[in-house]
């Protein structure tokens, strides 16, 4: 109690910044860092090996539901699975290639980058909407579910249209 006699909500803050806060500036970061990666990516030719190796590689972190506090519902897994597969449709209908000489390339695409930045904008929105209801690690177990699922269909469909133009 303060002097006034009521109680003072205290707040588990990092550095004086709330979680919340902090975690929306981690994803502006990631998202910033995906964009400028991607980017830099299009001057290089792609292979079959580039475009597997994302979902692959980040297939390794469903392990964090082997700890306690990080397991959800299995249908709230499959909902954050669903809402990925449709983040990722605009990804799909962004991405193309083209051949130059005996290369491919993933053509550079404006409209990517404002779809990267639509989709941050209502990811974070959906966070903050669903924040108080579950807990911070099942929160990062649901969005990781739905990032596979946004890169797992998109990367699939790469791989399609990179085997047809090599055709």
């Amino acid at each position: 109690m303060n002097r006034e006699g009521s109680r003072t909500k205290t707040m588990n803050t990092i550095l004086g910044i709330s979680p919340t806060v902090v975690s929306i500036l981690i994803g502006l970061f990631m998202a910033t860092t995906v964009i400028l990666v991607r980017l830099r990516s299009a001057k290089k030719p792609i292979s079959t090996r580039k475009i597997i190796i994302p979902p692959v590689a980040m297939s390794t972190g469903f392990a964090m539901f082997h700890y306690p506090g990080v397991p959800t519902p299995i249908s709230y897994d499959f909902i954050a699975f669903f809402i990925g597969c449709l983040f990722s449709i605009p990804l799909i209908l962004s991405s193309r290639f083209e051949q130059v000489g005996n290369h491919v390339f993933l053509r550079r695409s404006n409209a990517f980058i404002v779809i990267l930045f639509v989709l941050l904008v209502i990811r974070l929105g959906i966070k903050i909407w669903v924040g108080d209801t579950f807990t911070p690690m099942q929160t990062a177990g649901l969005f990781f579910v739905l990032a596979y699922g946004m890169i797992l269909p998109w990367r699939v469909a790469m791989l399609y249209m990179y085997k047809r133009l090599i055709k």
